[in-house]
């Protein structure tokens, strides 16, 4: 399967921002990209899912749907998957594992479809099979057609590469700039997060800003595939030295959040445009220069456990906002509509909800305070 053979990429990411993915798609060149349940698809060619692995912000993995066929019973899905061209891609010394997923078909036993299919993928095509391998082949049997795809990525694309400490409720990097772009952030204006943790907000702007491509740090599964192109791959990567608008700021209570998010934005890069203080969200003032972004990841309900605890922080955080930051916008992330309101900010109507560590949660958005 040459770099030019087109096929259906599908971009992984967190349910409920879809759309806001899509956008980052289409901007990003990735022309005919639809937002669909749990991602985003378009047809593309090999050299598109090395890039899309490269350069999306938001995308948690980047799936390359090779091919399938019909297949009524298991003896069939044997045959079958041991003509289907695995060797164009597959390498026989780079271990894979199989995942399989059956819905609405004859073949309804998922780890009975996996055995067959990893049977003819070492008896037939030569491959070998490890159950901790970081390249997956997915299998999806729906209605009778098999539909075969490649995990591209390895690692889940939130780990850039070149972050190393976290707190202890992390932000992951994919939904930080997805929220960023949900809250109108385009790389032009300063950003500021008063709870910052261990920096994924500030270091994830101050990126886009700098125009960083936010793989250029990691590996990716796809370099293990036959069809390969160290040289073609070197050429998507960009280098820019241009200097970002603006600056970007953090805050936290905890000093050793502080010294964390500095690690990390040493590490990306990006010190010279980045400031982390260590003090309380209360305690926050503006930065010289024009107004921004103000973006935080609060405790709440399902995090901390007592969310009456809470309500005193929200409405000290609400009433310095609404003090100091004249013209600045605020976008918030809480599982709980509550502690939104307790902020007593003039939130917008409330948006979609977003999985986020196994519960909801909303961004909640102002206009620029007045």
């Amino acid at each position: 399967m040459n770099t030019d053979h087109t096929f259906e990429i599908f971009l992984v990411t967190v349910p409920g921002l879809e759309q806001v993915l899509c956008d980052e798609a289409l901007e990003q060149g990735f022309t005919g990209a639809t937002a669909q349940p749990g991602g985003v698809a378009f047809l593309g060619n090999w050299t598109d899912v090395w890039r899309a692995n490269l350069v999306l912000r938001g995308a948690t993995r980047v799936l390359a749907r090779i091919g399938g066929f019909m297949a009524f019973h298991l003896a069939q899905l044997d045959k079958r998957s041991r003509k289907f061209p695995f060797g164009d891609l597959l390498r026989a010394d780079v271990p894979l594992r199989v995942q399989v997923t059956t819905k609405a078909s004859k073949i309804y036993h998922a780890r009975a479809a996996a055995q067959r299919i990893e049977t003819a993928l070492t008896d037939t095509h030569g491959l070998t099979l490890d159950p901790e391998a970081a390249l997956v082949l997915k299998a999806r049997i729906d209605d009778n057609q098999v539909q075969f795809s490649l995990d591209t990525s390895g690692e889940s694309l939130h780990k850039r590469g070149h972050k190393e400490a976290v707190g202890k409720a992390p932000m992951r990097e994919t939904l930080a700039a997805l929220m960023l772009r949900q809250a109108g952030y385009h790389g032009t204006e300063p950003v500021l997060d008063p709870m910052c943790g261990s920096g994924t907000f500030v270091i994830e702007a101050a990126e886009i800003a700098s125009g960083l491509q936010p793989g250029r740090s990691r590996s990716f599964a796809f370099q293990d595939l036959a069809n390969f192109d160290a040289a073609a791959f070197d050429a998507l990567k960009s280098h820019p030295d241009k200097a970002p608008p603006a600056q970007f700021y953090g805050s936290d209570r905890d000093a050793g959040a502080i010294r964390m998010a500095r690690a990390n934005a040493e590490r990306a890069g990006i010190t010279d445009i980045t400031r982390f203080e260590n003090h309380a969200a209360g305690e926050i003032t503006p930065p010289d220069g024009p107004a921004g972004l103000v973006i935080v990841n609060p405790p709440y309900g399902a995090r901390i456990g007592n969310k009456n605890l809470l309500y005193p922080l929200y409405g000290t955080l609400g009433q310095t906002l609404l003090t100091r930051f004249k013209g600045w916008r605020v976008a918030l992330v809480t599982s709980e509509p509550s502690l939104a309101k307790a902020t007593a900010l003039p939130w917008k109507p409330q948006g979609p909800a977003i999985a986020h560590g196994g519960t909801k949660v909303w961004l909640w958005q102002t206009p620029p305070l007045r």
